[in-house]
């Protein structure tokens, strides 16, 4: 890493990861509020019909989607943190360890996926059903990027600036964050 790059960026106006990064969760966070709020409102004009819905879901593999994200949350924070005190080696297994958890996560969902897609419940099976697979699937796809994201940064771990790590790390906790209002939203409130 530049030192002068460090001490630049090293301001209290400049946040983490840089502004780009900040303004990319504003806008996601914002929409992914949008689009629960809209599935809260909807769930109180047909709380019966959403609730029959609800209960079709695998609450159980949620339960382990959450597990997986905030484990691979918790090994990119210990990650970086690795990396800012040069433990190349800790920050090569931390990284391969969330990278891991979140195919982990990929797959399980895929296999809810596939489950309710044979099922029949597509997205215009009901309105609850039309939430699940916008929210989820649009989710699915953060997931996804985030681990491409995850493992260019691991791909380039030598040459990487600690301010990309941050971006990246930053945009994998925001897929965090999301899931955390998500999964309370779609499986658990009655």
């Amino acid at each position: 890493m530049n030192e002068t790059t460090l001490e630049e960026n090293d301001s209290i106006w400049y946040p983490p990861g840089g502004i780009l990064i900040w303004l990319i969760v504003f806008v996601e966070v914002i929409t992914f509020c949008m689009g629960i709020g809209s599935l809260v409102y909807d769930k109180t004009q047909n709380p019966d019909g959403f609730q029959s819905m609800q209960k079709l879901l695998h609450r159980e593999f949620a339960f382990w989607n959450t597990i997986f994200l905030l484990t691979s949350g918790f090994l990119l924070a210990i990650g970086v943190y690795a990396k800012e005190n040069k433990k190349d080696k800790q920050f090569l297994y931390c990284m391969l360890g969330a990278i891991l958890f979140g195919i982990a996560f990929l797959f399980l969902k895929s296999l809810e996926f596939y489950d309710k897609w044979t099922l029949g419940y597509t997205l215009d099976t009901s309105v609850f059903f039309s939430y699940y697979w916008l929210l989820t699937g649009f989710h699915y796809l953060h997931v996804a990027v985030g681990i491409i994201i995850l493992s260019i940064v691991l791909l380039n771990r030598k040459t990487i600036t600690f301010v990309n790590l941050e971006a990246g790390g930053i945009f994998w906790h925001m897929c965090d964050l999301i899931w955390l209002i998500l999964y309370p939203a779609l499986y658990l409130i009655r």
